[in-house]
């Protein structure tokens, strides 16, 4: 007998004892996964924070917090804890505080810090709580009840957090001073006595597009805060309610906020953002610095604080899918009279054929991110020179975000892949080296997993079109297979070759363990392919969108891949929309689903929060041009749809309004096409608890389990009943 060393033994005994084997996972388990984003490095690159989302299905809710990560030693720790989330983290300049949005109830570190406070009075709190007493006056401003989303402060050494802001509204937005000293954010004013009045004597109701609060900008003294650790009172330094702050910027010197500002928080009329600058040092000093036409945000200040970066649609009419751009400005220029012509600015990126998403302004250029067809990059441009430089690699990188530290020599990212989840890396921004510092994928790394690749095909008018192509982990290329196909939304959406967990609306990874195909198209209008692309499908929704569809199937077919009589399609959103037009267009799918789709444009238009989408889209309304909106809207060709179709969506979406869906189910059951229409109590344009997700995963599940593979619907299954159809049909 030959001996095996006994270190060698220990290495090999969990093998020999657990041998390793391939499991196929649940819904349940997919859902569960833990999933990471938004990194944020440290101002001196010692620590990045992250956020890590888990699943809590006792309360019904995913919950996020904040993790670290030691960047010299890679250990990581749980900064954050608590039922409900935290969101937009970010550093102290000086790396010694990391601020979050969060709602929770006051920390232990409260009451103390009121004792502290008493006892430096001279009074002295009593056994009876007292000291929480005054803690809970404290919290309150002027008796007012205070709002669920506040500012909190942790170290990143650890300990308690604590609650910066005392906010009688949600706090939407912050940014620290560059100094440090105070935190600026962004909420709405207090309710109004008049309002409350009208409550009061008339019960609730909306005057539709009037009924609105216009977000202001507040300022807190960090140091202040830092002396007792208690809540404090902002400072609301614009006043302006004929404007709604929406995105802003510090100057250097912490003398100015740069803001960009709407008439109104309604996505409609966000074409109408201009740039403003405030003096913090002058009494109501508030002047309009960008007026372009179309919309003009996200300011970024340069290093020495004399120039204004921006992004703009720069006055192009047809924003929603033109490119936009990255401006600058010179503060100087614009003391008297505001920018309101593009050659009043100096466009950055005119040569560059994508948008290009700002991120921030370094010594050596502005940074920003955007999409390269599947792929998502960090570039860097020269201001002076206006050459552009990509600082990642390789090709096939899908960045998320991108945070620098100080010297803009580090940056921290989120990527993902076709074999890995997200993961999070550190990397010098020259030579670009990342290290990885989780591992998320571990949790997957015994699953049953399929493959991912990109692929491409002529559409029916010669478009090139590319899409990914998932197939089943055991995968034959002698056989043919189901085949079903997944559709974007937006329509500047992309489908990537991401691992893609099975956590939303449609089980991807589900659908290729029981021997599917997916095909995901990046149908003409998709982002990352550049300007001319996405124009594509103007005046053009529905039927290019179809070509390119349809185009993609057959290429399958004709390399012997795909079985076409077990095909179905689904999509959500834009996707749904596609789906739709699929269901009223063609027969040659055996099921569709189609989520939260547009059926009539006339409908969505005069329903929908983003008005113009259409408009522009269609370069016309249904009042000046009804044979557009009929020729793109899939209720127009209802009498001809013959394939079962499942229609879900949120009971209170305001993007693709309810009417659309009883629209085409009512048509549906008219023409006698079986069509089940579920509707999300409560949930808007998404779906985002986990039972609700699951319910939507296992409608889907069911119903393309019912009609490709023939199987009976689970008691149990949100689709119970629908055994009364042949599948056979």
């Amino acid at each position: 007998m030959k001996w095996i060393p006994w270190f060698l033994l220990v290495q090999l005994l969990p093998g020999l004892l657990f041998p390793q084997t391939t499991h196929t996972p649940t819904l349940d388990e997919f859902m569960s996964l833990k999933s990471i984003n938004s990194a944020r490095i440290s101002p001196d690159g010692r620590f990045v924070a992250y956020a890590r989302r888990e699943t809590n299905w006792k309360d019904n809710s995913f919950a996020t917090q904040l993790w670290l990560v030691n960047v010299a030693t890679g250990a990581s720790f749980q900064l954050t804890r608590g039922k409900k989330s935290t969101s937009q983290a970010e550093w102290s300049p000086d790396g010694h505080w990391m601020a979050f949005i969060t709602e929770r109830e006051p920390s232990a570190i409260e009451p103390l810090a009121t004792e502290k406070k008493a006892e430096k009075k001279g009074e002295k709190p009593d056994e009876k709580g007292e000291e929480k007493k005054e803690a809970s006056k404290e919290a309150e401003a002027g008796g007012a009840k205070l709002a669920d989303h506040q500012i909190w402060v942790i170290s990143p050494e650890g300990g308690e957090a604590w609650q910066l802001t005392k906010s009688e509204t949600d706090v939407e937005d912050f940014h620290w001073s560059k100094d440090g000293k105070c935190i600026a954010f962004t909420a709405n004013p207090p309710e109004r006595k008049g309002s409350k009045d009208r409550k009061e004597k008339y019960s609730d109701y909306e005057v539709y597009e009037k009924d609105y609060q216009q977000n202001q900008l507040w300022v807190v003294d960090m140091g202040a805060a830092i002396k007792d650790y208690l809540p404090q009172a902002a400072k609301q330094v614009t006043t302006d309610l004929s404007l709604n702050v929406s995105s802003f910027a510090w100057s250097p010197d912490g003398t100015m906020i740069a803001f960009s500002a709407t008439k109104n928080p309604l996505l409609a009329f966000s074409g109408e953002e201009d740039i403003y600058l405030l003096q913090l040092d002058q009494k109501n000093s508030v002047k309009k610095i960008v007026a372009l036409p179309g919309p003009d945000g996200s300011p970024v200040f340069s290093p020495d604080g004399r120039q204004l970066a921006f992004q703009t649609a720069l006055a192009q009419p047809y924003y929603y899918y033109a490119n936009s751009h990255i401006a600058i400005v010179n503060l100087a220029a614009v003391a008297d009279k505001p920018a309101t012509i593009p050659t009043d600015v100096k466009d950055l990126t005119a040569q560059f054929d994508e948008d290009p998403n700002l991120i921030d302004w370094g010594p050596d250029g502005l940074y920003f991110a955007a999409e390269q067809k599947t792929n998502t990059h960090l570039f860097r441009v020269n201001t002076p020179s206006l050459e552009i430089q990509r600082i990642t690699s390789p090709d096939t990188l899908q960045i998320e975000g991108g945070s620098f530290t100080r010297d803009f020599k580090t940056v921290a990212f989120i990527t993902e892949d076709a074999t890995h989840m997200t993961e999070l890396y550190v990397s010098a921004v020259s030579p670009f080296a990342p290290k990885k510092f989780t591992d998320t994928t571990a949790q997957v790394k015994d699953w049953k997993l399929g493959t991912a690749e990109v692929v491409s095909w002529k559409s029916q008018d010669g478009t090139t079109i590319e899409g990914i192509l998932r197939k089943p982990a055991d995968y034959d290329a002698t056989k043919k297979y189901p085949l079903l196909v997944l559709i974007h939304g937006g329509p500047t959406g992309t489908s990537r070759p991401s691992l893609s967990p099975d956590r939303y609306a449609y089980p991807v990874q589900t659908f290729l363990s029981k021997g599917a195909l997916v095909l995901e198209p990046n149908y003409r209008g998709s982002a990352g392919y550049g300007a001319a692309f996405r124009a594509l499908n103007i005046r053009n929704l529905g039927v290019g969108d179809m070509w390119d569809v349809m185009s993609g199937v057959d290429s399958l077919i004709a390399k012997g891949m795909v079985d076409a009589n077990r095909m179905g399609a689904m999509g959500w959103s834009e996707g749904g929309y596609i789906s739709a037009f699929l269901t009223t267009h063609t027969n040659r799918f055996k099921a569709i689903s189609a989520g939260a789709g547009i059926s009539d444009w006339m409908t969505y238009y005069v329903n929908t929060d983003i008005t113009p989408f259409t408009r522009q889209y269609l370069h016309a309304t249904p009042w000046d041009d009804p044979e557009v909106y009929a020729k793109t809207s899939p209720i127009t060709t209802i009498k001809q749809a013959r394939t079962p179709t499942l229609i879900q969506q949120g009971s209170n979406d305001k993007r693709v309004p309810v009417p659309d869906s009883f629209e085409l189910y009512r048509g549906l059951q008219d023409q006698g096409v079986p069509a089940r229409l579920i509707l999300y109590t409560g949930f808007g344009h998404g779906v985002n608890k986990p039972k609700s997700q699951r319910a939507l995963l296992q409608a889907n599940l069911d119903w393309f389990n019912f009609y490709i593979w023939n199987e009976p619907i689970p008691e149990d299954s949100p689709l119970y009943g629908l055994s009364e159809m042949d599948p056979g049909k």
